[in-house]
């Protein structure tokens, strides 16, 4: 079983194989009940499906340089994601954004020059193998089951969704609303000494106030209104993620005191 062409992996995933009904026909899937795999991961990339439901428990940003994309944070520093105990598992009801919840499934190209997808696994993650227990791949003629239809159909509307969200992200360009961001956090026994976070982007709120009223009309009716609010409502949240952090002894101080830290 050779692995898929990857050049370079996405986020989570160390390694790539393309699920078939040849080399996997006996095997089964069991559950991912470990977040190990998000443990040392402050910032997931979101779609911009998923902005009115993940506002509700992270900062929504965007990431730096000439292509930003949406992501929502789990912590305000490299490596520290404050939802992940140390027993490895989210002890409370998150919303866990869609590239997480696909691990360690994903459709990727196996070959260059050709717009096809293939269902592929992440064969570190242990989920699917020759075991006992769980949920069978394929059916004795060689037809995928009802499960893994499900998962080839999750991942296919989740790449959908990705489309979606490059056209949101080529709107706000075109708009030209995006700023770099920076916040500044201070804690109660450090007053004169704030902890600044830059390295992501946000939309400018002046430059929101100022688009024309039939700008403003348009992206009202098409729904891209109510994703930038979702984003800057999401906000609020810098300094609820950041006390989350401070209560878990996972701020980083220097000896001048406070840090300023990128998110991207």
């Amino acid at each position: 079983m050779a692995s898929a062409p990857q050049p370079q992996l996405p986020l989570f995933y160390k390694d790539l194989l393309p699920l078939n009904s040849r080399d996997h026909a006996d095997w089964k899937a069991g559950s991912l009940e470990s977040a190990a795999y998000l443990a040392a991961t402050h910032a997931i990339p979101l779609t911009s499906d998923e902005f009115v439901d993940a506002q509700r428990n992270f900062p929504i940003v965007f990431t730096a340089g000439e292509n930003p994309l949406p992501i929502a944070l789990f912590g305000l520093n490299e490596g520290v994601n404050t939802f992940v105990g140390d027993d490895m598992k989210i002890n409370e009801p998150i919303y866990i954004p869609a590239y997480a919840r696909r691990y360690p499934f994903i459709l990727a190209k196996l070959q260059q020059g050709s717009d096809d997808m293939s269902l592929c696994f992440d064969p570190t993650a242990n989920l699917l193998g020759k075991m006992d227990e769980g949920l069978v791949l394929f059916e004795a003629d060689g037809k995928p089951t009802e499960y893994t239809n499900g998962v080839l159909d999750f991942c296919r509307r989740f790449e959908e969704a990705g489309q979606r969200t490059k056209l949101f992200m080529e709107e706000l360009a075109k708009l030209d609303i995006l700023m770099d961001g920076e916040i500044a956090i201070t804690r109660n026994d450090m007053p004169d000494k704030p902890f600044i976070y830059r390295g992501f982007r946000m939309v400018d709120e002046n430059k929101l106030r100022e688009l024309p009223t039939a700008t403003v009309e348009t992206l009202s009716k098409n729904g891209l209104l109510m994703l930038i609010h979702a984003h800057l409502f999401s906000l609020n949240l810098m300094r609820t993620l950041f006390e989350r952090q401070l209560a878990q002894g996972k701020v980083p101080m220097t000896a001048e005191g406070a840090p300023a830290a990128a998110l991207n």
